[in-house]
Order: structure tokens, then sequence, then C-alpha cells
């Protein structure tokens, strides 16, 4: 029974970046993470934070574009776009949530595919069904990069996905099928969701529940990753009652410590692979 260092996974990517982004300065390209945060959501801010940490350690600029809660969808669009006329944005994210008003594809859909590195635009979303994206969302890719640091052959493998969320869930499904694997999902809807753990080899769970992921939901050897978050007593938890799940995995990810820094790094690194391609 193992941890799944994830701050070692994610130093590595931001690394290669910073090595990336040197080079482009050097032909006088300066790859820029613009975001957008609508309110004073707790977890909102810190996660701004995080990025805004590892964009400055790698030589990325940064810009956070702050609306209150009552801010339009007019508005809100408005802005988008506007932020998008600087050449230098090569990355473009809306920091969710947002108030339910303004999630939406018209405010979503505002984001250029050539700058969503956080593929929330349905034209982003549909090249992940189709299979013809060239990079991966942050939180779905980060996920990906675990399982792949861990040499894991997907092909034929059960896998349970645990919280169906547009931002992980959905898209992460979409990418593990094109890699051969067998996908169970659930949502609050679904039935016998430990039942459905317990025949999975890899279990993921995205949903931002303390303890929704207990020890006898495990089989014997199973990977368990997780990718949810939630504040708990003033402290961040995820979903795995870690304690009770590393008797049974083979692997499992901690939070902190385990999804959250690769998916940062993965961000940035999406932002800097916009600036080449242009």
């Amino acid at each position: 029974m193992a941890l799944i260092n994830g701050q070692a996974i994610a130093e590595k990517i931001n690394w290669e970046t910073a090595e990336k982004v040197r080079e482009l300065k050097e032909k006088g390209i300066s790859p820029k993470l613009a975001v957008v945060l609508v309110g004073n959501n707790p977890a909102s801010l810190v996660y701004i934070r995080q990025k805004e940490k590892v964009a400055l350690q790698t030589g990325v600029a940064f810009e956070l574009h702050k609306f209150g809660e009552d801010a339009s969808k007019k508005e809100l669009i408005k802005r988008i776009k506007e932020i998008q006329k600087d050449q230098n944005v090569s990355g473009l994210i809306i920091q969710l949530p947002i108030p339910e008003k303004l999630y939406c594809p018209n405010v979503l859909n505002a984001i250029k595919p050539k700058v969503d590195v956080d593929f929330l635009s349905e034209p982003s979303l549909g090249k992940i069904l189709m299979g013809t994206n060239e990079m991966e969302p942050p939180t779905p890719g980060s996920i990906l990069t675990i399982i792949r640091e861990l040499k894991m052959d997907l092909n034929g493998k059960d896998i349970t996905i645990v919280g169906m969320g547009t931002l992980v869930g959905k898209p992460l499904s979409m990418l593990l099928e094109h890699m051969g694997a067998s996908i169970t999902t659930c949502n609050s809807k679904t039935k016998d969701i430990p039942g459905k753990c317990r025949r999975a080899d890899i279990v993921i769970s995205c949903v931002g529940k303390k303890d929704l992921i207990r020890g006898d939901m495990i089989k014997d050897g199973a990977v368990v990753i997780d990718a949810g978050f939630s504040y708990c007593d003033g402290k961040s938890c995820g979903d795995v009652n870690l304690a009770e799940v590393l008797e049974k995995a083979s692997f499992v990810t901690p939070t902190p410590g385990g999804v959250g820094p690769v998916t940062v790094a993965l961000l940035i690194a999406n932002v800097v692979k916009n600036a080449q391609d242009r």
C-alpha cells in the first residue's frame, strides 16, 4: 500500500514548463494566464493563489480579473472578450464555482478555444468527445498523468468514476474510454455505488464530500484516485477516508498533495503549450 506523491510529479512538470517558457521568451513570446473570478468563494481564492504561485515560478505572467456576485451575464461576456484581445494571453479560465445564473453556455463559450485551457467551452468539450483534443483538461489530465506514472495499461481495466461534473467526471470518462478502459459512472442518483466501486480496478472520486469513499468499498489491490475537494473544520480534505482505504488499495492519492498539485502544473503547462502553438 502506498501514497502517490502528487507534489513530486508536479515539480517535474513545472521544471519542464519553466524550460519551455525560457525558450519562448528568447523568441519574444511571453505566455500569460488570465483568471476571471466572480465573488469571493474561499476555496476559489485558495485555488487562484496556487495557480498564481506556479505561474510566476515557471515564468508565466498572471492576471486576475475580479467581478462581484451581482455581475451581469452581459458584463461578464463583454469583459471576457476584451481580455482575449491581449495577444500575450495564451490561457483564460473562469474560476468555478460562479453564480448559477452565470454558469451557462453563453458565458463559457465566450472563451475562445485557442485559450480555453480548462476546456469549459462547448467546442473544447466536443474535441474530447471526438478524441481530437491536443491537450488534456487539467484535472482529468492530472488523473491520467498519475495513472501513467504507475505504468498501468488501461486496456480492459474496470474503472468506476464517482461524480460526473462537467469539469472532471464527464470529460474524464470520455478520455478513459478512448484509452480502452471500461467505465462505470456514478452520480447522485446512482444505486449501489459501493458495489460498483468494489468491482473496479481503479476508483476515481471527484465529488467534494468528506469520507464518501470508505475502505469497505475498495477491492484488494485497487488504485484509488481522490479528485474531490472540500473544507472541513478549516482544513482541506478529499472524498477518500485515507486510513481505511490504505488498508485495501495498492496506491492512493492523498489530499492535499495528490491530484491538486498535478492539476495546477498541467494548467500552466497548457498555457505554455498554447503560446508555443501560436
